[in-house]
């Protein structure tokens, strides 16, 4: 049995001794040569002219490229309105403009001062209240509605409204953005690329090049690290190395340092979002109206989806009966932002998070008991506010066993007593939520596919669309395909990732990974299952062994799968008690001329979303799970600490419980760094500041809880997903609002007045907030 065990990550040996291979660890080729984009020193206006004589005089320069060189300039996941290089206008500041090619990084670093823009600069629009005034939008959402919530609203006996900001966060994957180009005979070109989506990245370079796209193949063996920030954005920078490919007839190699990383990528998407909540005297929503501003950046990218699954999760784990919900997409002058980890979930569930403290604290009871009244409930209050009903909600049973295995009341007297000492220092404890809908709001995308290869020594290789980034999807498919076929899982290796095993993929993302193409890998090893089966039936067991005689094809209506044990490394014949080792099943399968290698399609079923009426099933399954985050904060600093984290979880029937809980302990710590240290900065014309670790804050051990527990409850009712699991990737990210939530628990002790801070609170933020109430 392979699932549900704690097998090792399959690179587990690999990262811990160095043997694992990333891009920039490829050996050096004959010929190769480095490729470095140089951005523009400007966050709006029109680039008239790029001098590049001086630079391609200095030592160890060989050329340089620029938007004319290329045969296709504008790419874009959704709209194609992006520039690879900056042509004329420009859309924020170090947006790349030039490629120098070098025989080394050292001659291109010293070269690039050499590089001169002429530029005329235009007003730019930094932030999300300036692109409404000036009226500049990317995309807007049709409304979700339910229910009449102006009338809900009018009935209120209490109305609370404002609006709530939570900032942007920078992906810092360990690879930074990386690829080699290799250009072949006949004009093809084959990727190498750090990328979560190597089919965008192969239209994009085939288009940019004016190829066709059997032309190009795109290979991804594993990443340093993605977190949705190599969805899209991978590949204008393969675009680039491709193009020195195939002007130079060289393998060009183009792998960003982390500043230029950092200042050329977008990041998660700053939201602004404006309310007005009606509520009774228990605390129990009667109905929320909200418009919800996400900045996109300077182009479309994948930001009309990350506002609609915003728009999805602004409910969080809450009922409500009347909901009127508008979004929009500004486009300002900064990098273009992007996919990240929740994609738009968090920003959605944080919203109605504060919402439930300011509820609390207006009407003077415990925040818990107002998440615990306003909860989607088992047979009724189950439907969202798009109309999908929730089966098997675990929430209520999640709720209240986490608040009484952590002795949540008499905690919270323990920090009253604790708070009244007035001694500097105050705590604040809180309970959040997660509901994260499983599946790509783009129906289309959720689709998969498999190839699986059995050879005659009984070892498997199975090639999939997905991309392993470091959360162990590989790993999980190769125990999917072991247990199908009852072998050790080291005798099935997961293969790199290439468009020409594994067409037309959808990203690795939208936590689906394993969902889709795990269950294309058990789709296809099941049929060649059915195919020894039916030897062994026919053959083995039916006549005497003759390796002459050969099987005739599946007759499906006759073959009785269920009689058959594969376990162990051997395939058991029920009613006969014949035994037969796997390997030697298979090499007769090979004798008799039997495939032994299956191709097969997966599709999630069961989806339906009418975007004209915003009512529909958009997601397969709901993964759930809550936290309780207990913190100190010093009122004479902003200092804080998370001194205790309690989180269970609802994961289905877990693949690998171990993974999955590294899964579950990583995004809890990177969430938790989103609402608290992670602020990027910049100047007043749209420079980005903190572009390296020197200047942008992400958790470290000392930041993480002092206590950390992680449990998971047993349920095996998720019948729409493979062996009943449920995704993993993106759910617990937003289970970190809880030490926001802990923090502003903590502040309101200090006033009478409802906290009003900003995400992310950091020390800065919190000492700010606490002068107001001096």
């Amino acid at each position: 049995m392979s699932i549900g065990q704690n097998i090792p990550h399959d690179s587990s040996r690999g990262h811990v001794t160095g043997g694992s291979v990333f891009i920039d660890d490829r050996a050096l080729t004959q010929k190769e040569v480095f490729v470095l984009p140089i951005g523009v020193p400007a966050a709006a206006g029109t680039l008239k002219k790029v001098d590049t004589e001086a630079a391609i005089k200095a030592p160890g320069i060989l050329a340089a490229f620029t938007a004319k060189d290329l045969h296709h300039n504008m790419w874009g996941t959704i709209v194609p309105e992006q520039p690879i290089l900056v042509d004329q206008k420009i859309g924020y500041y170090d947006e790349p403009a030039v490629i120098l090619v070098g025989t080394s990084m050292d001659a291109l670093l010293r070269a690039k001062p050499f590089v001169k823009f002429e530029i005329e600069k235009a007003p730019a629009i930094l932030t999300i209240d300036e692109a409404i005034e000036k009226q500049q939008f990317i995309y807007k959402a049709n409304a979700f509605v339910c229910g009449n919530v102006d009338d809900a609203l009018k009935k209120s006996p209490h109305r609370l409204q404002g609006f709530f900001e939570c900032g942007g966060q920078e992906h810092f994957y360990m690879e930074s953005q990386a690829c080699i180009a290799y250009p072949l005979e006949d004009g093809q070109v084959e990727i190498h690329s750090s990328s979560q989506h190597p089919s965008e990245t192969q239209h994009v370079v085939a288009e940019a090049l004016g190829l066709q796209l059997h032309e190009v193949v795109c290979i991804v063996k594993r990443m340093g690290g993605g977190f949705g920030g190599k969805e899209s954005q991978a590949a204008p920078f393969a675009a680039m190395a491709a193009l020195v490919a195939q002007k130079m007839q060289r393998p060009a190699r183009l792998c960003l340092s982390k500043d230029d990383d950092m200042v050329m990528t977008g990041k998660r998407h700053p939201f602004k979002n404006f309310y007005e909540i009606g509520f009774d005297n228990e605390g129990h929503i009667l109905g929320l109206k909200a418009q919800l501003y996400a900045d996109g950046g300077a182009y479309a990218d994948l930001s009309s989806s990350i506002l609609d699954r915003a728009m999805f999760h602004i409910d969080g784990a809450y009922y409500l009966p009347n909901a009127h919900i508008e979004g929009f997409v500004v486009r300002t002058n900064m990098h273009s932002n992007t996919a990240f980890r929740g994609f738009g979930g968090p920003q959605g569930t944080m919203t109605i998070e504060s919402l439930i403290e300011d509820i609390a604290k207006h009407l003077n009871i415990d925040a818990l008991t107002v998440r615990e009244r306003n909860c989607y409930g088992q047979e009724k209050n189950n439907v969202t506010h798009y109309g999908q009903k929730l089966d098997h909600n675990p929430l209520p049973e999640l709720f209240t066993r986490l608040k009484n295995d952590s002795d949540y009341f008499k905690r919270r007297e323990e920090i009253e007593k604790f708070n009244s000492l007035n001694n500097g220092k105050v705590r604040g404890l809180s309970m959040t939520a997660t509901k994260f809908g499983i599946a790509f709001t783009a129906r289309f995308l959720n689709q998969g596919n498999s190839l699986v290869n059995v050879h005659k020594d009984g070892t498997v290789q199975v090639s999939t669309g997905a991309t392993e980034m470091g959360q162990g999807v590989n790993t999980k498919i190769q125990q999917i395909v072991a247990h199908a076929f009852g072998i050790p899982a080291p005798d099935v290796k997961v293969m790199a990732t290439s468009t020409e095993k594994n067409h037309n993929t959808s990203p690795t993302a939208a936590s689906s990974g394993s969902d889709i193409n795990g269950s294309a890998a058990l789709k296809a090893s099941l049929e060649i299952k059915k195919r020894l089966a039916w030897l062994f039936q026919n053959i083995i067991a039916g006549t005497p062994m003759n390796d002459i005689a050969e099987c005739p094809p599946v007759d499906e209506k006759l073959l009785r799968l269920e009689d058959f044990d594969f376990n162990h490394g051997q395939v058991k014949h029920l009613p006969s008690g014949q035994t037969l080792p796997w390997a030697d099943l298979v090499k007769k399968a090979y004798l008799n001329r039997m495939s032994l290698g299956e191709y097969a399609h997966f599709k999630t079923e069961g989806l339906g979303f009418d975007k004209a009426r915003s009512m529909g099933t958009p997601f397969s399954y709901f993964t759930n799970g809550v936290a309780l985050s207990e913190v100190q904060l010093d009122t004479w600093t902003g200092e804080y600490k998370v001194l205790r984290t309690d989180i269970l979880m609802d994961l289905g029937r877990p693949l690998n419980p171990g993974i999955d809980r590294g899964q579950v302990t990583g995004a809890f710590v990177q969430g938790m760094g989103w609402v608290t240290s992670e602020k990027l900065f910049y100047n007043k014309d749209g420079r980005l500041l903190s572009h390296s670790p020197t200047t942008y804050k992400i958790p470290n051990i000392q930041d993480t809880p002092r206590v950390f527990n992680i449990e998971f409850i047993e349920n095996h009712e998720n019948r729409q997903n493979v062996h009943r699991s449920k995704a993993v990737g993106e759910p617990p990210f937003l289970l970190g609002i809880s030490v926001w939530t802990a923090l502003k628990d903590a502040l309101k002790y200090k006033t009478s007045k409802i906290p009003n801070i900003k995400s992310p609170a950091t020390p800065e933020e919190l000492l700010m907030e606490l002068a107001r109430y001096e």
